[in-house]
């Protein structure tokens, strides 16, 4: 390849990055916009954060990882903001404890958006100077962190919002969306055969370190049901006394039900009407037809026993899902809540609604190497008492998962739209 071919194709992905960067920052704004300061103050559970934290913490990655090595006479916009919106990198030094970011009332949220417009400026100045290919690729991550952050984002007001007396409507009308069957597409389960395989991310192009190195992994046969599991299919195993069944929950789920004292999924009301579940456009009843979401590993493993069957193994999902099509709800859809599996051969869904537990720890691929300095703390250091999830969310960006995209949480977490894709083992 010629030099000047070679300056071209950079030149084209210094501006793809760019145009990229612009429209996520954007968007995270436009994601904020419905929130009062009040609103995007509040943090209604150490898990959580708040909607301004997510502001300013979204444009502390790019101050503390890109402008010191690019800008002549870096200085940040603000000393302290190192320290109060750092999230977890022990490299570049202590923070605001996580489960105290609520008491934050200060920096305004009105200040939190000129810190934003400071550093778009800024890194819209030095991606037209033109960054090296390791700038770039920094870029890159922060742009899927930032998206990553605003699912965060949607899901964490979700939960400041169920917590109001009020029950505040954050998309007020937003439901039902893309248009999706009255009823539940009737469950199958897909055949699928054992052997070999390949997962991971292949080099090239852009993934997180987790997703790498592509590497071989055996499958026995197996079968991946058709679709998500169900609302209507959850009520029958509440309906069965599931919650109060202890042979079928694992000894931690069991306690964590004891103690939580959960009855049905997180969101989900009972009145004099019938179940109703909380969403982010206010609560609406209970649709049976629609993928059950919010409920934690505990569960879904709780379910999948007494249906007869299993949770998958990342392994086995990750096969099956290669080359699956985004035929999900996103958060590009303003629906912000899953939708009833559309009608068709196959498996359905794979790809948004809701992230689907697997049965896999979260742990490293074999080779698996983490990004180089601070970054390296972004995914590897949590590689233990973790789940794997796959798929995305209806509060997910379009595009931003997968086939091989690691999503991980611990067993008891619910506030995510996590739900249920069941499996069995063929002989």
């Amino acid at each position: 390849m010629r030099a000047s071919e070679g300056d071209a194709r950079e030149a084209v992905r210094a501006e793809t990055i760019a145009a990229r960067l612009a429209a996520v920052r954007r968007r995270t704004v436009a994601l904020a916009s419905p929130l009062s300061p009040e609103d995007a103050t509040v943090q209604s559970m150490p898990d959580a954060s708040p909607a301004k934290w997510h502001l300013a913490h979204t444009s502390w990655f790019f101050e503390a990882f890109v402008l010191p090595r690019v800008e002549r006479s870096f200085r940040p916009f603000h000393d302290a903001y190192a320290y109060l919106f750092n999230s977890y990198y022990e490299a570049v030094g202590p923070r605001q404890p996580r489960p105290q970011r609520g008491l934050l009332s200060r920096p305004a949220l009105e200040e939190v958006l000129r810190y934003r417009a400071n550093v778009d400026e800024r890194m819209a100045a030095a991606l037209a100077a033109r960054l090296d290919d390791a700038l770039l690729a920094v870029v890159e991550v922060g742009i899927a962190h930032e998206e990553q952050h605003q699912e965060l984002l949607l899901t964490d007001v979700k939960h400041a919002f169920s917590s109001n007396p009020l029950r505040p409507a954050y998309a007020p009308g937003a439901l039902p969306g893309r248009p999706r069957p009255a009823t539940a597409t009737p469950l199958g389960f897909v055949p699928r055969e054992g052997g070999v395989v390949e997962i991971g991310a292949a080099a090239g192009g852009f993934a997180f370190d987790n997703e790498r190195p592509r590497h071989r992994a055996l499958v026995e046969p197996h079968a991946l049901a058709s679709r998500p599991t169900t609302n209507g299919e959850w009520l029958a195993f509440m309906d069965e006394g599931g919650y109060r069944r202890p042979e079928l929950w694992l000894s931690d789920g069991f306690a964590a039900v004891q103690a939580g004292g959960w009855q049905a999924p997180l969101y989900w009301e009972r009145g004099e009407s019938g179940w109703s579940v909380f969403t982010l456009a206010g609560p609406r009843p209970l649709d049976p037809a629609e993928p059950v979401a919010h409920v934690s590993y505990y569960e879904a493993d709780a379910f999948a026993r007494w249906a007869g069957a299993r949770l998958p193994t990342e392994v086995e999902w990750e096969a099956a899902a290669a080359g699956a099509e985004e035929d999900g709800t996103f958060a590009d859809d303003g629906r912000f809540h899953p939708a009833a599996a559309a009608p068709g051969p196959g498996l359905r869904q794979l790809l948004g609604d809701v992230w689907e537990w697997t049965s896999s720890a979260y742990a490293p691929y074999p080779g698996f190497r983490p990004l180089a300095g601070a970054l390296g703390e972004y995914n590897g250091k949590f590689m233990v008492n973790q789940l794997t999830l796959r798929g995305g969310s209806c509060a997910t960006p379009r595009g931003h998962v997968r086939p091989t995209y690691r999503n991980f949480f611990p067993p008891g977490a619910r506030w995510q739209f996590t739900g249920v894709r069941l499996a069995r083992d063929r002989a």
